[in-house]
């Protein structure tokens, strides 16, 4: 009797000690404390959704950081006095980890996440700064939105947004409004005279970014989940075509980015997971004129999609491998692209369908961050790198090298301005050198001046005002600020704190597609 009480309890030790060093079940967790926000398929709620894309460079430390502690400004709560360290590890790697479903995100669902919230007519801005000057600031650190008078420097006003906006806002060409998309899928209309969100849906579950056409009408939504570029009236944010990445083969695809081609009437989508790129007709006459092109290269395809008008025809043109990031020329002639993982960047002209050059780049070349300008007669581009300090210089005429700048580290932003000889570059891809920002000769392509504007801070992506005359940047950090730098001088105008502001938007160069920043 007495050996058979201590077996029973020797088998009650052993199973305590192994339920208390049993691995937490992730699901079971996410679905008591998490799903009510986030969805129990972690597509997101209330919430934004918890998958590896959506949740951007937070990281798994991060992510337990936020679960401990939460999240200021938001309705994140943390969680420390109820799960313990393993649990909390154990919730960063469930929510890191693939869903078991693909996503399934159809025009039903789209539909029905719409918002509209109509702002009273006004015949003028609700402020007195120069509609044309406004700076439209994003702050990463607690999701918001800030409007910045670009004359004063003074905030206007400031709201929150959806969570991890990606991508740069669009704006209409009269300045009226401006278009955000988040990793969530959720694209945001907002009314700059009437500083008021007026519409919002959700597109996708995962978004890479969108475009705005030419004409101002059509919104394009690239996704990577699920598969497929959404193009919606740009009026009321309601859908006008869901279209299936799927190349010409019949293989689905992630779409890596979306782009006006102002110049071509078109929009410019690159699939992610197939060597071809999609253009998509924004007007009648632009998807009248592709079947012209059939017999320019037998490489370029054109598709009618359903549409009596031509529009929204597609017209797919295959390459040598995928890309992941491209830039144009300024006449929309041609794009240059890269994968991330390449050692090349390869050209291809728009208007036979097909590569023309290809660029040795090495360093993993960060494109959708290139600018351009005339340098002794010549149209050059400039392009950073992500994983080495330097700065390709390209002649757009033969696709050649024309020098390779050494920096102080490897940088994600290049920005410059017809009005200024410079081009401002960050390091802050760089581990040593992430608080430096390098200023170019434009014409020497000589480092005139090395800038460290908050020492030991992460500093990143300059924009200039609609003159030129003044340099923004960035201190990237939770406790960051926006910098105002003169962009003659170099001098330092004024600092305003702010929440990791991770980017920010001149209305005027935007809508001018200026040389020197971002489309």
């Amino acid at each position: 009797m007495r050996q058979w009480r201590e077996l029973v309890l020797c088998g009650w030790l052993l199973a305590n000690v192994a339920a208390a060093h049993a691995q937490p079940d992730a699901n079971a967790l996410f679905q008591e404390h998490c799903a009510s926000c986030h969805g129990g398929d972690r597509f997101g709620a209330i919430g934004p959704a918890l998958l590896p894309d959506n949740l951007g460079r937070l990281g798994k430390t991060g992510a337990e950081a936020v679960i401990r502690g939460g999240r200021a400004a938001t309705q994140m709560q943390g969680f420390a006095d109820r799960l313990d360290d393993e649990q909390i590890k154990a919730l960063a790697a469930f929510v890191y980890s693939p869903p078991d479903d693909t996503p399934k995100w159809g025009e039903a669902q789209i539909a029905a996440s719409r918002i509209l919230t109509p702002a009273p007519p006004l015949d003028k801005p609700a402020y007195s700064a120069d509609p044309l000057n406004l700076f439209v600031v994003v702050e990463g650190g607690d999701h918001h939105v800030t409007i910045l008078d670009g004359d004063r420097f003074e905030p206007i006003y400031r709201f929150a947004s959806r969570f991890a906006l990606h991508g740069g806002p669009k704006f209409t060409s009269d300045a009226r409004y401006v278009f955000f998309g988040s990793r969530d899928g959720w694209v945001t209309k907002f009314d700059l005279r009437a500083l008021k969100v007026v519409a919002e849906i959700r597109a996708g579950v995962n978004a890479r970014n969108i475009a705005l056409s030419r004409d101002g009408k059509h919104l394009a939504v690239a996704n990577y989940l699920p598969n497929t570029l959404v193009i919606l009236s740009a009026h009321d944010l309601s859908v006008e075509k869901i279209m299936d990445a799927v190349d010409g083969s019949g293989r689905p695809s992630r779409i890596s980015a979306v782009y006006q081609a102002p110049d071509r009437d078109s929009f410019i989508a690159a699939l992610k997971d197939s060597p071809e790129i999609w253009e998509i007709a924004t007007s009648p006459l632009a998807g009248a004129q592709y079947a012209g092109f059939v017999h320019s290269h037998e490489k370029a395809m054109v598709e009618a999609l359903p549409s009596s008008s031509g529009l929204f025809a597609l017209r797919r043109i295959e390459i040598s491998e995928p890309l992941d990031d491209f830039f144009f020329d300024p006449g929309y002639r041609h794009l240059i692209g890269a994968s991330r993982d390449g050692g090349r960047a390869i050209v291809i002209n728009l208007n036979v369908g097909r590569e023309i050059a290809t660029i040795p780049m090495q360093g993993m070349p960060h494109l959708g961050s290139g600018v351009s300008w005339e340098r002794e007669g010549r149209r050059v581009v400039a392009i950073p790198h992500l994983k080495e300090g330097k700065i390709s210089v390209i002649d757009a005429g033969d696709w050649k090298v024309v020098r390779t700048i050494a920096t102080a580290g490897p940088g994600y932003f290049l920005r410059s301005h017809e009005d200024t000889p410079y081009v401002w570059a960050d390091s802050s891809a760089s581990p040593t050198s992430r608080d430096t920002i390098q200023i170019i000769d434009k014409n020497t392509l000589d480092v005139v001046r090395t800038l460290r504007p908050a020492p030991g801070k992460t500093t990143a992506h300059v924009e200039f005002d609609r003159s030129g005359r003044h340099a923004l940047v960035s201190v990237m950090e939770k406790d960051g600020a926006l910098i105002v730098y003169d962009a003659r001088t170099f001098e330092e105008v004024k600092r305003l704190p702010m929440s990791k502001p991770i980017g920010k938007y001149n209305v005027y160069n935007k809508i001018t597609f200026s040389e020197g920043t971002s489309h």
